[in-house]
């Protein structure tokens, strides 16, 4: 299991890794949400465990924006705001647990390892299109039935394409899905996805056309 752990305090943090560690569970700890949030983009995580007295912003809106990109990701929270209202408000606002400083690891560890279970049990949509497979809930890929590391994006861009029923996708849409409307995006981000694509699948991965935009190189198995 691999689990992301947003904690501002290096102490608590280092102390959270060394002791989920020794329950088979590897932790990426992060100190922002800043961080947390390129995190989240860039790799795939079985679940998130959150404080909420971050410095560049509060928990509860970071949960909010991590939630809607990933809608399937346990959440637990872990923070010194131990009133029943705090404990309400983090479920009600999208957390799967709530856990109150100061706790035991051991606990922490058998909660989450409960929360990837019940997620894991849940239907997991599946994508085949060629020699390719994706399950854009979980972020795991599959090339020529090998496991294929990919980044979040890369795996929501692969979605798109292979469920566009061989149309063909203009960057501006495909930015619209990847990224949203308010989200501001480099010009050239679009273009290092499908240039990391294309390195880890084969240039014909992609298919690109002038005027038209871009469409998988596979149809979709169905």
């Amino acid at each position: 299991m691999r689990v992301l752990l947003v904690e501002d305090d290096e102490l608590i943090g280092r102390a959270i890794v060394a002791g989920l560690n020794k329950h088979a569970i590897a932790v990426h700890h992060v100190c922002t949400a800043f961080e947390a949030e390129a995190a989240q983009i860039n790799d795939t995580f079985h679940a998130l465990v959150l404080d909420l007295g971050l410095p560049d912003r509060d928990g509860m809106e970071l949960l909010a924006t991590m939630r809607a990109f990933e809608p399937c990701l346990p959440v637990l929270i872990l923070s010194a705001r131990d009133a029943i209202e705090h404990r309400l408000t983090g479920l009600e606002g999208g957390a799967d647990d709530y856990m109150v400083k100061p706790f035991d690891l051991r606990e922490l560890a058998a909660r989450l390892h409960a929360l990837v279970r019940r997620t894991q049990g849940r239907a997991t949509q599946t994508i085949e299109a060629g020699p390719l497979r994706l399950e854009p809930s979980s972020g795991l890929a599959w090339f020529h039935n090998d496991p294929l590391t990919l980044s979040r994006r890369e795996v929501d861009l692969l979605a798109h394409l292979a469920t566009s029923d061989g149309r063909w996708m203009t960057p501006d849409t495909l930015n619209e899905r990847l990224y949203g409307l308010n989200e501001k995006v480099g010009s050239n981000a679009l273009n290092v996805h499908i240039h990391n694509i294309r390195r880890k699948l084969g240039a014909e991965s992609i298919e690109t056309a002038r005027g038209l935009g871009y469409r998988l190189g596979w149809r979709l198995i169905v």
